[in-house]
């Protein structure tokens, strides 16, 4: 292993105080490398008299540095989405130029820390690779494992080690910038009483049901006047007029055949469909030891909320929601949470430890019989017969269009339908074929002259196009669009109607009325800012926070009108545990926030200092390489 460079700190600090980070950023690289190297995109090593892509300050961004950085920022995507994307993707997704922002932060601060004397020994260094599980034999560390790796990555070992020692720097040197911080406690205050704030209101939700007086049906004068006034609602948009040859599989699907011996083993494969074991909605949260849980089970069964251990837990509901499971799912602890009632708190051995168990649900097992799945599997055999059928005619559907048949010849001679239909561009029409995405996407690109080929739609149907006509913008006739109008007008008219009696409903209680004595209350004895209220619009909330408590607001929003008042404010709890579990994750936050912001603000101050030199032609270069 190389000699130290100039350290800030002595070996023996360094080994009586391993950097944690530095061993995060060990697993990191080299998770990279092996993604990369053992089923990634197979670029290691880059030749040729161009080694790098510029400079920031003293520190030398390689061209090797960058490919890598590319690479890694990819496959943490294809991670992230679930589905390998290819570098091109990545591209085009500004992945490059992600690449490119963290490795020239890192050169920058690499840069500091090397101008600063700031680096760590050997021993530390040794021990991060030493605990890397992908180095490690049935004795140790196998250190023809640790070359065999890195060499695959075009890495010899003093620059591997060297990118350990250089990530450990940075973070003494983050920790130094940002560590220390203490949120302010007037901000925490402040932040404290705004979240934990709740308020209590009356609602009155208006509807039609809500009006003294039936709105009246219109004349054909007035649908007339708001056809005139509204002409732009009730105007077709520009279209192209398109031809086409359809094939779909539920146009063929009926005469394909069926073997009941297929649908019998559909039915045995897909049985855990069919026979659906009893499950319960549950929630586990672990305990270190089972004295803990023992406590934390009387502390249940004493009154404490369930919602309070687990923030006591410094957890989520999310974080223990295990959503609907069986009882084979919860091992040890499926008898016991399977004999609770809904509602019910059980304390339980799990797989990680000590646990409690809340059941939140209960939900029969459900058993389909093969009688009573025989006719939707036979339609999904026959179904799939079509779409194998559809798909052995592709090829003679190209052939007939590459020798000049027309689209009638066409759909005469393979079985297709064939009509035309008017396709607004950007638009799903009421056309059946207009709820397919690969409908939509040639049509909106056909145009005069083009060539007719087959496209093939998501469930395996085929289709074939040309492009007719324009057909421009022009208002619907009114006869045409009568009933389109009248539910228009009608809708206008509900609308001013419902704020009308809204504004009345408001003067009253204004004036000393009881908002009960108006029609059906909604009451919320207590919400939070984030609190949910069916069926009401997003903007109900933060409107009921702004108000006076006694105050009376009529809240519009789309088609839903409604009269609220609010009646209690109740100022953030000063006591309690669930208090006491807010406030402290507040004051983290905020924490984390300053001295994100002041890493932020140096790691700006120390890029500018030193200066960044970026050869564009070099770095195009490496992108085409890589592509």
């Amino acid at each position: 292993m190389p000699q130290a460079d100039l350290m800030a700190k002595t070996p023996d600090d360094d080994a009586k105080k391993p950097v944690s980070r530095g061993q995060k950023t060990a697993a990191w690289v080299l998770t990279g490398l092996l993604i990369l190297g053992l089923g990634g995109f197979g670029v290691t090593n880059f030749g040729g008299t161009t080694t790098s892509i510029g400079s920031v300050g003293d520190v030398t961004l390689t061209i090797d540095d960058y490919a890598r950085a590319v690479q890694q920022e990819t496959a943490a995507f294809s991670a992230q989405v679930g589905a390998q994307i290819g570098i091109a993707e990545a591209l085009s997704f500004g992945l490059d130029r992600q690449a490119l922002q963290g490795l020239v932060t890192r050169a920058a601060l690499d840069d500091a820390a090397g101008k600063l004397g700031l680096s760590v020994g050997d021993q530390t260094v040794a021990a991060e690779v030493m605990k890397i599980k992908a180095f490690q034999g049935t004795s140790g560390f196998d250190r023809e494992a640790y070359r065999q790796i890195l060499q695959r990555e075009g890495l010899t070992e003093i620059e591997y080690e060297n990118s350990i020692r250089a990530e450990t720097a940075r973070t003494l040197l983050q920790g130094a910038v940002s560590g220390g911080f203490v949120a302010p406690a007037a901000v925490t205050d402040a932040f404290y009483k705004w979240v934990a704030e709740r308020r209590g209101f009356a609602m009155i939700r208006l509807s039609e049901a809500s009006l003294a007086t039936p709105i009246p049906a219109p004349t054909d004068d007035e649908l007339k006047a708001h056809y005139d006034t509204n002409i732009a609602e009730f105007t077709k948009a520009e279209a192209k007029r398109i031809a086409y040859a359809a094939l779909l599989p539920e146009m063929i699907a009926k005469d394909q055949p069926v073997d009941e011996a297929a649908v019998r083993q559909l039915y045995d494969e897909r049985i855990t469909e069919f026979v659906v074991p009893e499950r319960r909605l549950v929630e586990r949260l672990v305990f270190p030891d089972q004295a803990t849980a023992d406590a934390a089970k009387a502390r249940a069964e004493a009154g404490t909320p369930f919602d309070t251990l687990v923030i006591e837990r410094g957890l989520t509901l999310d974080a223990v929601d295990l959503g609907d499971v069986s009882k084979a799912d919860l091992g040890a602890a499926g008898e016991a949470v399977f004999a609770a009632a809904e509602g019910s708190i059980v304390a339980a051995d799990s797989d990680l430890g000590p646990a409690l168990f809340r059941v939140n649900g209960i939900l029969a097992g459900e058993e389909t019989s093969f009688e009573a799945a025989r006719e939707g599997l036979s339609e999904e055999l026959r179904m799939d017969a079509a779409r194998r059928a559809i798909s052995d005619r592709i090829e003679a559907i190209d052939d007939l269009l590459a020798g000049g048949a027309s689209l009638e010849d066409l759909a005469r001679e393979m079985g297709m339908e064939f009509s035309t239909l008017d396709h607004v561009i950007g638009q799903q029409g009421a056309a059946p074929l207009e709820g397919y995405q690969a409908f939509r996407n040639a049509a909106d690109a056909v145009k005069q002259g083009d060539f007719s080929e087959a496209v093939v739609l998501e469930d395996g149907g085929v289709v074939a196009m040309e492009f007719v006509e324009t057909v421009p913008a022009a208002p619907i006739p009114f006869d045409e669009a009568k009933e389109k109008v009248a539910e228009s007008w009608h809708t206008a008219a509900l609308k001013a109607a419902l704020a009308t009696q809204a504004a009345a409903f408001k003067a009253a209680v204004e004036g000393g009325a009881d908002i009960g004595s108006l029609g059906l209350v909604d009451r919320t004895p207590e919400i939070a800012r984030d609190g949910f209220v069916e069926a009401a619009p997003q903007s109900l909330l933060p409107a009921i926070f702004t108000m006076a408590e006694g105050e009376v607001r009529v809240i519009e929003e789309g088609d839903f009108v409604a009269l609220v008042q609010l009646e209690k404010v109740m100022p953030a709890a000063t006591e309690g545990d669930e208090a006491k579990a807010l406030r402290a994750a507040l004051e983290a936050q905020i924490q984390q926030a300053i001295s994100d912001d002041a890493f932020n603000a140096f790691a700006t101050a120390v890029l500018a200092e030193a200066g960044i030199r970026l050869d564009q032609a070099a770095i195009n270069a490496v992108n085409a390489r890589l592509q």
